[in-house]
């Protein structure tokens, strides 16, 4: 069975309910507790990347199979100025702004997936899943 949801991510209120619906999703999937937090957490810090840098996108949610095992696959994109140097920014520590830099290295760790796909002046688009 696949359930999807494309929701905005055009300001900072979007980034909650988009949290909200990933949870619910992860919750469907019967993703442990533990899991659940890890895709919430992951999809928190793509999407507020997507805001803060990308000047916001939108976010698929998608309740999926993996290898006959129920998933939740994100999507997250924005049209934004993209990014130069991808291996650099999935150092950890590695910031274009003010932050901490580990949104997209802390990201990849907490999920089974991860996927990075950016050019300048293209976009970002990054492909999250977490499976049972």
């Amino acid at each position: 069975m696949t359930k999807t949801q494309t929701l905005p991510l055009k300001q900072e209120t979007d980034i909650v309910i988009i949290r909200q619906r990933v949870r619910k999703a992860a919750e469907e999937a019967r993703l442990g507790l533990v899991s659940q937090t890890k895709i919430v957490t992951a999809a928190s810090e793509i999407a507020r990347n997507a805001l803060i840098y990308g000047g916001g996108g939108q976010c698929l949610i998608e309740l999926a199979n993996r290898d006959g095992r129920a998933a939740v696959r994100l999507v997250i994109a924005d049209q934004g100025p993209g990014i130069a140097d991808i291996e650099r920014a999935l150092v950890d520590g590695y910031t274009s702004g003010s932050g901490l830099g580990l949104g997209l290295s802390g990201s990849r760790r907490l999920v089974d997936e991860f996927d990075l796909k950016s050019q300048p002046g293209a976009g970002t688009t990054v492909e999250l899943w977490k499976w049972k």
